[in-house]
């Protein structure tokens, strides 16, 4: 019977059980382990599931999915012709895009039919990756930093990097 295992960072030890298992019964699709790191880089796991397992990233949704439509959008974004989707009739404002774009792809985020409602599921969302996650896989001792650090880089993302940049979140030796 095929085992299901969620968050199983959490649980190193679990892993060389799974192996024994593994081992005693070379047949795929035994165990399904999911969770919000990669198992191979835990730095607690010390039985490798190396050819034992297939590792599978699951992305947020594309935006041909979330319209259901065929994937064009990176093509039609970047092209010089105005902004739509393959099989749409109606020509997608520039507002609209960056609406589509600050909307993301996550499936419970996409699901909110306001912007207020998004930044609602993304707030503790994004903690709950700190404060589980970043803290508990990279030994971060001061998760409150990491907030203000993932705000600066946004702002900064598509810009060049310029390390002599004098900015009030680089502090000098």
């Amino acid at each position: 019977m095929p085992v299901s295992l969620d968050e199983v960072q959490h649980v190193p030890e679990i892993f060389p059980v799974i192996k024994a298992a593994i081992d005693r019964k070379r047949q795929p699709g035994q165990f399904l382990l999911t969770g919000s790191a990669n198992v191979m880089l835990l730095p607690k796991l010390s039985e490798s599931l190396a050819g034992r397992m297939e590792v599978l990233t699951l992305w947020p949704f594309s935006q041909g999915e979330i319209h259901g439509v065929r994937e064009s959008f990176g093509d039609t974004l970047f092209s010089p012709k105005p902004v739509g989707w393959t099989g749409k009739t109606a020509i997608v404002r520039r507002d609209e895009l960056l609406e589509t774009v600050l909307a993301g792809g996550y499936p419970l985020a996409v699901a909110r039919q306001s912007a207020a409602r998004r930044d609602a599921w993304f707030q503790p969302y994004v903690m709950t990756m700190i404060q589980r996650d970043i803290r508990d896989l990279a030994n971060i001792a001061d998760v409150t930093a990491v907030p203000r650090l993932l705000s600066v880089v946004a702002a900064r993302a598509g810009g060049l990097l310029n390390f002599a940049d004098p900015s009030p979140y680089h502090k000098r030796p």
